[in-house]
């Protein structure tokens, strides 16, 4: 797999922000080395967060966002700002871009503190430094006002800072190397690559069903089968009904038999009790750092009532089939499981929820095509309204009756 085939959700994202005209976008130009972003001395220029995918040495694959200015005004300025504020739940980095000449903004104030708070690593761009140097020049080399910013702002929350300009692309290439070191590389949590070894057999049981894409499997799916592989151990991938026969085949050498969340009722009777059975959403879960606070959560279904608001939230935007999982099979399950009359409501892609605190519990896909922080942030934006928040695979394995044995594959400490 190339740097640019590697899935969005798995990339470091990478926000720019800043005030109107602090030339947010001529900077994402510079580091991309592409007209990505519209430029113009007009403020607002950039009306809407400007997305891509791309690699960026020495970073590798990344996803940049331009962000509108965060002192827009007026009506449109306010909606634009509330997606900046949107785009903050998602960057693993921020970069403030402030204008040298002009200096710290009550805005850029603002958002330092929305960093600090949320523990998003960041950088000051001090930009604009060319126009700074011509200061120096009509000053007879007199040392302007403003050129002391660095003192403004303190160090104590380990942020980074850097001079540089988009048009002499002055500091451009260093910036990019203290993105990577300011980002914390972590150990990302597995799918499933420390949970079996070289030689081992498992069954990927993967329906092929009016929901399924065409001519493709999902993303969760394919991430599992090639971690499968990485690890030299064996895959086998089968539809439901082909998997007793599978199983016999294999002659009880299979260790481990993963399934679609909503092919658990039928599968749950296949597999015998020495074989470890879990879903690719469970996966995902413990994947993307929300499995233990989405299993502690899951229970909440119990204490649905009648009238009671259940938020279905997916992190794509796939054309809904008459048989999706998301808006009929989960309603579906949950209306029987509960016996209760409940209200759904459901968002997609990267819009999550304007006031969560008017539900009662939030069931969410695996996240595949969500960065881990986005994901994280979800969970912790539903715990602290005091919102349960859970999986999918959790939520139906639980109301199937199997929760426990689709956990047993993952460690106690997880949990």
């Amino acid at each position: 797999m190339s740097l640019n085939s590697v899935p969005s959700g798995e990339r470091i994202q990478i926000g720019f922000f800043g005030r109107r005209n602090a030339g947010k976008s001529s900077l994402v130009n510079a580091v991309t080395g592409q007209e990505m972003a519209v430029v113009d001395a007009t403020l607002g220029t950039t009306t809407d967060p400007v997305i891509k995918a791309m690699e960026i040495l020495p970073l590798g694959p990344v996803v940049i966002i331009d962000t509108p200015g965060f002192d827009d005004e007026g009506r449109l300025g306010s909606l634009r700002v509330k997606k900046t504020k949107q785009i903050l739940t998602r960057v693993d980095v921020a970069i403030l871009v402030v204008d040298v000449t002009i200096g710290i903004s009550e805005c850029d104030k603002e958002l330092i503190d929305i960093f600090n708070e949320r523990k998003i690593p960041y950088i000051i761009a001090w930009n604009k430094t060319d126009i700074l140097e011509s200061i120096y020049l009509n000053n007879q080399n007199k040392k302007p006002e403003n050129d002391g910013m660095y003192s403004e702002i303190g160090k104590e929350d380990g942020h980074k800072e850097i001079r540089l300009s988009s048009v002499t692309h002055q500091g451009i290439d260093e910036l990019k190397e203290l993105i990577g070191t300011l980002f914390k590389f972590k150990e990302d949590t597995p799918l499933l690559s420390d949970l079996i070894e070289e030689g081992d057999v498992i069954i990927l049981v993967i329906p092929i069903d009016a929901s399924a894409p065409k001519g493709r499997v999902i993303l969760p799916q394919q991430q599992v089968l090639r971690e499968i592989l990485d690890c030299n151990a064996m895959a086998f991938c089968v539809q439901p009904k082909e998997l007793p026969d599978a199983l016999l085949k294999m002659n009880n050498k299979v260790k481990m038999v993963i399934t679609d969340s909503q092919a658990f009722v039928t599968v749950k009777d296949m597999v015998p009790e020495n074989i470890y059975l879990t879903s690719f959403s469970i996966l995902m879960a413990r994947h993307k750092g929300i499995l233990k606070g989405a299993y502690r959560a899951v229970k909440a279904i119990d204490n649905l009532k009648d009238g009671d608001r259940v938020l279905i939230s997916e992190g794509c935007t796939h054309h809904r089939q008459c048989e999706d999982i998301g808006t009929v099979k989960l309603p579906k399950l949950l209306r029987s499981y509960t016996g209760k009359k409940l209200v759904f409501e459901y968002t997609s892609g990267n819009t999550f929820a304007d006031d969560i605190e008017g539900y009662d519990l939030v069931i969410h896909c695996g996240g595949c095509m969500l960065g881990d922080t986005e994901v994280r942030s979800r969970l912790h934006i539903s715990e602290g309204a005091g919102i349960p928040m859970t999986n999918y695979g959790l939520a139906i394995s639980y109301m199937r009756g199997i929760l426990e044995r689709s956990i047993s594959v993952i460690p106690e400490d997880e949990l």
